[in-house]
């Protein structure tokens, strides 16, 4: 299969393009991305590109399955505006060029809570985002929406000192639903996700994620 990524930066991203290069059922890997990435491997191809022109990079989106894993924080972009950009709006072009190029298995990191109803500005974006893809009509859509990650080296002390707070609580048999999902086992859920034949939508919530990265095809 031919694999293509955005978010491939990211904590999330960087375990799926590993997992992808070592898995077989892979024999090309495309990812998107504003700078190259320190990984040479004869089964990845690079594209360096300008996110705000997709009329110069959309023909490239062409392949068998899209994994979309992009996304930012509001203390990095700098403002609600610029978070959107890249949230929703540099996704929103890459599924719809992937779309264009008859793509037919789409695959979206969004997030617990997503609702394009929602008061808080960062639940309201990822729903509206999901609303926005599903409208595209993909053969098969699939829409994972985690809690807290846990981020291999992560520096946001927040989600940090979270994690550990969380994981402190399952031991005592607390908040089981909510345990860190490490973005390792995101992304070997997303992978098994892209090798199930079947066609429509799918949501993956919290725990069932962890389901869905133990399964074998």
């Amino acid at each position: 299969m031919k694999a293509l990524v955005i978010g491939a930066t990211g904590a999330t991203g960087k375990d799926l393009v590993q997992q992808l290069l070592l898995d077989n059922d892979f024999n090309e890997v495309n990812v998107f991305v504003r700078k190259p990435l320190n990984i040479y491997n004869d089964k990845l191809k690079t594209h360096v590109i300008d996110f705000e022109k997709p009329e110069e990079w959309k023909s490239l989106v062409d392949g068998d399955v899209a994994f979309s894993c992009l996304g930012t924080t509001l203390k990095d972009a700098g403002s609600k505006e610029a978070q959107r950009k890249v949230d929703f709006d540099y996704q929103y072009e890459f599924a719809k060029a992937a779309k264009a190029n008859n793509v037919e298995d789409y695959i979206l990191v969004s997030a617990y809570g997503a609702d394009p109803k929602s008061k808080i500005f960062y639940s309201r974006m990822k729903g509206e985002l999901e609303q926005a893809v599903r409208n595209l009509h993909f053969n098969k859509i699939t829409i994972f929406k985690p809690g807290m990650l846990e981020r291999k080296d992560s520096e946001r002390t927040g989600e940090v000192l979270g994690s550990r707070i969380i994981k402190f609580a399952n031991k005592l048999g607390l908040f089981e639903s909510q345990k860190p999902l490490p973005t390792a086992v995101l992304a070997k859920a997303m992978i098994n996700a892209s090798k199930i034949k079947s066609n429509g939508y799918s949501s993956i919530k919290l725990g069932n994620i962890f389901c869905f990265a133990e399964k074998s095809h």
